[in-house]
């Protein structure tokens, strides 16, 4: 794979195990530096990725290296190989070799085979991303700043937790703490969250014997829509390979499980936020890119037009509106997102300023406009935002557009059905 600049290694070993591997993967050119020089060096080389071998170097000079990397545009990767402590935010963590609690404290403990392949996976994953946001750069205007600084995981991101075990809770929580969580008690359930939602990383915890896990895997792996998602794995000993680059194997608590996996996490919704943009763009900024429906300008100019449509020339129309808590508006845009991925190529939606989602749906009579936001709203039953407490089940009105209406008599008559359902 080309890149757009050298990949900077930092080690405290001069032609570290890193550079052969690269060589072997074909990434390059190479370019190696110490710790101490890191920080001018990322300035001096404009790398396109940098790998550093984290275990060598305290937090603090991890930390400042860090920071230097998140003021890069485009994208710059930071991959951190088998760091000893928690790593910022902005930071990829990579565990080539078992490590135990005795050896290492508060580390994550990753059992893995084929390090040096899944090391240059892992790199050309995130490279992707860092082409993703350069083009995004390059086409959008007028420019905007655009960062993975700006990915709020809490706000942006959700993860997939798989479990039915002890740890199940626990991982829940501290999951649920950092980012939006889906749970799923069984592979089947998973199966149809993966199929119906956005989900931005999968943690596969306690319950499952290692034959499940591995064609859970496997049917990843075989999924190009999966292929790159970040998965983590807490149980077993998998003796198959897996071409699933952000693919990590750990043992821990629940609290290293999500330090592992929320920086996987959150580089997936920034190239998810980045793939969005793209469409908007193509759609000549008629689509919001965060919640992947009509803007509202748009939205309300082509409800007057299908009103209109539909009356000249007969047919059903009818409207439905999804209230979410406006306490928690993670919510919406979660919701919102669901809507986008799930709603029939026909109709069309936008998140409104109250904390809403309005969708028209186009040749509908009441009776199948009732059956499909039934169905939008079963998918969003399961989400949490936040803590265990805050789910994203919206309450549902729905109105059908009669002869004599006109765009905002039939809003009005949606919100007065909501205003009568609250009471």
């Amino acid at each position: 794979m080309s890149q757009q600049g050298p990949i900077l290694i930092v080690s405290t070993v001069r032609r570290s195990s890193f550079a052969a591997t690269l060589d072997v993967a074909k990434l390059f050119p190479v370019i190696e530096t110490e710790w101490a020089d890191a920080p001018r060096a990322v300035e001096q080389v404009q790398p396109a990725a940098v790998l550093a071998a984290a275990s060598t170097t305290d937090q603090a000079g991890l930390a400042a290296l860090a920071a230097r990397v998140a003021s890069r545009q485009p994208y710059l990767p930071l991959i951190a190989v088998d760091p000893v402590s928690s790593v910022p935010d902005n930071v990829i963590p990579f565990f080539q070799s078992q490590i135990s609690h005795t050896q290492v404290s508060q580390a994550q403990i990753s059992q893995t085979r084929g390090g040096a392949d899944r090391l240059a996976a892992r790199l050309r994953a995130a490279l992707r991303v860092r082409s993703l946001h350069a083009t995004v750069m390059r086409r959008l205007v007028p420019a905007m700043p655009m960062a993975l600084s700006q990915i709020d995981p809490a706000r942006d991101a959700t993860v997939l937790l798989i479990g039915r075990g002890g740890a199940y809770p626990a991982l829940s929580v501290a999951l649920g703490e950092r980012t939006g969580v889906v749970g799923a008690l069984s592979i089947e359930a998973a199966a149809k969250h993966l199929n119906s939602r956005d989900i931005d990383g999968v943690v596969l915890g306690e319950g499952f014997s290692l034959r499940v896990i591995d064609a859970f895997l496997t049917v990843l792996t075989e999924d190009a829509r999966f292929r790159n998602l970040p998965v983590v794995v807490t149980a077993g000993d998998l003796a198959p390979a897996y071409d699933l680059p952000n693919l990590e194997i750990i043992s821990g608590d629940a609290a290293q499980v999500a330090a592992t996996a929320l920086p996987l996490i959150r580089q997936h919704a920034f190239e998810a936020h980045l793939s969005r943009t793209l469409k908007a763009i193509d759609a000549d900024g008629l689509i919001d890119a965060r919640t992947g429906l009509l803007t509202p300008e748009v939205f309300e100019r082509d409800f007057a037009r299908a009103i209109y449509q539909t009356q000249q020339r007969g047919g059903g129309l009818s409207v439905a509106r999804f209230a979410f808590d406006p306490e928690h508006p993670r919510a919406q845009f979660d919701g919102a997102r669901i809507i986008s991925r799930l709603m029939r190529r026909m109709d069309f939606g936008a998140a409104q300023d109250d904390g809403s989602v309005v969708v028209v749906f186009a040749e509908a009579d009441l009776k199948t406009a009732h059956t499909i936001a039934r169905r939008l709203s079963s998918v969003m039953r399961h989400t949490s935002h936040g803590n265990r407490d805050t789910r994203s089940e919206p309450m549902v009105t729905v109105a059908t557009l009669l002869p004599n209406d006109s765009a905002k008599s039939l809003r009005s008559r949606l919100y007065e059905g909501a205003e009568r359902a609250a009471s």
